[in-house]
């Protein structure tokens, strides 16, 4: 039995498609299944911080914005610290008020995303090494067997993007480009671009974690 085994192909790899939506933000595809959904929200009216929004488009490698896809990100408070048992810097206040994690997908007609939330603060990362503010992001989409894990950092934040040890391991500064988001302002509200090229030359660098 164990000899006949060998002969077996390979099961092909299963991607995500093509229901993400109903599984993971149902209330996204028309369907009301969980008590409580998941939000692209992520603050309260108590949260600390600078309000800011987070948009973008997740392109494929023709160039064309997926109106399927899902996004998660997850993020430090104002303060830096994760609202997370596992982040022990207890030199920096938990605030009770911002959860710190979000999902969304992408508009079925635009195929933009967006998340509101406040800029984070700079964590500590291997060796107390200091991280510039940034935010993580996960992809999901149909076609995709893995999800792909990046990080969106801030434009306005060179000082600190330069000594980043993240963005130190990339040598190219094209490259480097692909994980900053530039600053906007519409009617008083910051407002942060971050597009995600799935392949390409515009392609966007993803982390193995």
């Amino acid at each position: 039995m164990v000899q006949a085994l060998t002969y077996l192909a390979e099961t092909p790899s299963q991607t995500a498609g093509p229901y993400v939506h109903i599984g993971l933000i149902p209330s996204q595809a028309g369907f009301d299944i969980f008590e409580k959904n998941f939000s692209n929200i992520l603050v309260t009216p108590a949260t600390q911080g600078e309000r800011i929004r987070v948009e973008g488009r997740i392109f494929d490698g023709t160039g064309m914005p997926l109106k399927e896809a899902l996004v998660e990100i997850w993020q430090a408070n104002a303060a830096g610290r994760y609202g997370h048992p596992a982040d022990r810097q207890r030199d920096k206040p938990v605030d009770e008020t911002f959860r710190g994690w979000g999902r969304t997908g992408s508009d079925f007609e635009s195929g933009l995303y967006s998340f509101d939330t406040i800029k984070p603060g700079a964590v500590a990362g291997r060796g107390q090494r200091l991280m510039a503010p940034h935010i993580n992001v996960w992809i999901v989409a149909r076609g995709i067997n893995i999800g792909l894990h990046t990080r969106m950092y801030f434009a306005d934040e060179r000082q600190a993007n330069a000594v980043d040890p993240v963005l130190g391991l990339i040598e190219q500064n094209s490259r480097r480009e692909t994980l900053i988001a530039r600053r906007e302002e519409r009617d008083g509200a910051v407002v942060y671009v971050f597009d995600i090229h799935l392949q390409g030359e515009r392609e966007t660098v993803f982390l193995d974690i």
